[in-house]
């Protein structure tokens, strides 16, 4: 293929370039069933529950840094599950939270960790890294 647009050229090679990143440097990130969560849970992968309500300013807080904390790769094996604090009250209270904006952190079955309310990535971070020892 022939490019005559230098600027054609240009964007080739960068969606070229973003194509080839590997995918799995994320964290994998899905709606909590007790099932998928068993089965993460008796594979030994590192788990956090994200616990949070759409109308929670808190938990609007937290987004932003979890999403940008599943893009590091020391937390690409990271599996995040979301239970809606509202829907979801069964789940809430069979994993002990009193209320949304709840992280619990999990190593197979172990739990390694959990917080309420915490809006500083730092302290956030910590405690995902507890999924990885």
């Amino acid at each position: 293929m022939r490019l005559t647009n230098p600027l054609s050229a240009v964007a080739l090679t960068l969606c070229l370039a973003v194509t080839a990143i590997p995918a799995a440097q994320a964290a994998t990130e899905a709606p909590f069933t007790q099932q998928a969560f068993a089965t993460a849970q008796h594979d030994g992968k590192p788990i956090l529950v994200d616990i949070s309500a759409p109308w929670c300013p808190t938990c609007a807080k937290q987004r932003p840094i979890l999403t940008q904390l599943m893009k590091d790769p020391a937390f690409k094996d990271l599996v995040v599950y979301q239970v809606d604090f509202d829907s979801q009250k069964d789940v809430v209270r069979a994993l002990g939270a009193q209320m949304q904006s709840t992280l619990v952190v999990y190593r197979g079955a172990a739990e390694k960790g959990r917080s309420t309310g915490d809006t500083n990535a730092e302290s956030i971070k910590a405690l995902l890294q507890k999924t990885n020892g």
